[in-house]
């Protein structure tokens, strides 16, 4: 195991402390996890309570069990990794959001939720990665203020495509990637069919609805 894991890279002050969220209820359930650390691929098992994304913004380690991994480079294949029993969310870059991983909210709560934000089409750099789909934010914001430090240590990109230098990551049928703001280095609006950046708005800020 690297010497690295578990270790929080970088504490948040007492100003960036996570919110208290809603999101810890529920009866617990078993769902596969998926993350993304600088080198590795990991996978398991976790249990959870409510959604995902309020689970690691607790930042709390999030006990795995049934664990493999395997280099982010391919260079071998996924084999067991019984010597990890938890994760530190400080540690993951991305998260894949499996549909399992939502329940505890409905389709129509959803859709509620998202009439009071403005969509965004960005792509997000943390490195080795390159996150290219939708963010939903408040009005009145603006996708570089997820470069600031806030209390969401994660922030959620749905119709994700996550790429690793040339190559595209599987994210099978999940469609909602978890994204860590702490490792963004730029984030960009872009044109959703190309990737591409589109050229400076005025205000500095273009909703796609």
């Amino acid at each position: 195991m690297p010497s690295w894991f578990g270790r929080k890279k970088d504490p948040p002050s007492e100003s960036a402390a996570p919110e208290a969220s809603g999101g810890a209820s529920g009866a617990l359930r078993s769902v596969r996890f998926i993350g993304y650390t600088e080198d590795w691929r990991l996978e398991g098992a976790m249990l959870l309570a409510g959604r995902l994304l309020d689970t690691l913004n607790r930042r709390d380690g999030i006990p795995l069990v049934d664990v493999t991994w395997a280099p982010l480079d391919g260079s071998a294949s996924m084999e067991p990794a019984p010597g990890i029993q938890s994760v530190d969310p400080y540690d993951l870059i991305v998260v894949v959001a499996g549909e399992d991983t939502l329940a505890g909210v409905t389709a129509e709560e959803r859709a509620a939720h998202r009439v009071h934000k403005v969509t965004f089409a960005v792509a997000l750099e943390a490195p080795p990665f390159r996150v290219v789909g939708v963010i939903s934010l408040h009005p009145g914001s603006n996708p570089e203020s997820l470069l600031e430090r806030g209390s969401q240590m994660f922030a959620a990109v749905k119709d994700a495509v996550v790429k690793v230098g040339d190559g595209l990551i599987d994210l099978g049928q999940a469609e909602v990637v978890l994204v860590n703001r702490f490792y963004l280095r730029d984030v960009a609006q872009v044109d959703r069919a190309t990737g591409l950046r589109h050229e400076p708005f005025p205000g500095g800020r273009q909703g796609i609805g």
